[in-house]
């Protein structure tokens, strides 16, 4: 859980692992940002799925709406502060504990310091490389860009630099001649 977003977040291999449909999405999808730094995401879709915090005997059960992403994640989902809203949950930073009212009592939800630092680890290396590749498409981009066009070479023959016709009989001038390169070196 983010309480720093303000969006709830499903990735599609998330929405596939479920066995969900992309056919299920509706709304249009407005763009937002932060999800990744620096960049804008244009979502797939929305879906309402139900989320349930708890055990059989004390639960809380709501339903959210997400917006579906189109690519991979770290996480299977970000719930933001919508559904902190939603579920009244007070989240404790400190103790990585999040408290939920549910009608037997209040549900914690917690993990350990080391759990949350490979989470945090796995993102930054995720985050290193979707800027890697970024980094790398745009510099094969611009040598796609310096390679010349092979068809126009293929058909005709233009010379970098400066030419002379020998003639190939000099006795018959039948303008048949041998193109040859104005500053090669007589050795």
């Amino acid at each position: 859980m983010d309480g720093g977003s303000g969006v709830n977040i499903l990735y599609a291999n998330t929405l596939e692992l479920l066995e969900l449909d992309q056919s299920q999405l509706w709304g249009g999808a407005t763009p937002f940002h932060s999800i990744m730094p620096g960049k804008r995401t244009q979502p797939l879709g929305r879906i309402d799925l139900p989320i349930c915090f708890g055990t059989p005997s004390n639960y809380h059960k709501e339903v959210l709406t997400f917006e579906v992403v189109g690519f991979k994640g770290t996480y299977h989902s970000i719930q933001g502060w919508p559904c902190y809203a939603r579920f009244m949950a007070v989240p404790n930073y400190t103790y990585l504990k999040l408290k939920i009212p549910s009608p037997n009592g209040v549900i914690t939800v917690e993990s350990t310091y080391k759990h949350a630092y490979d989470c945090d680890v796995e993102c930054i290396e995720y985050a290193k490389a979707i800027v890697e590749a970024e980094t790398l498409i745009v510099n094969l981009d611009q040598l796609g860009s310096e390679v010349p066009d092979s068809k126009r070479h293929a058909r005709t023959f233009e010379p970098m630099e400066a030419i002379k016709l020998v003639p190939v009989n000099p006795t018959y001038p039948d303008d048949r001649a041998l193109r040859i390169s104005a500053t090669l070196d007589i050795k």
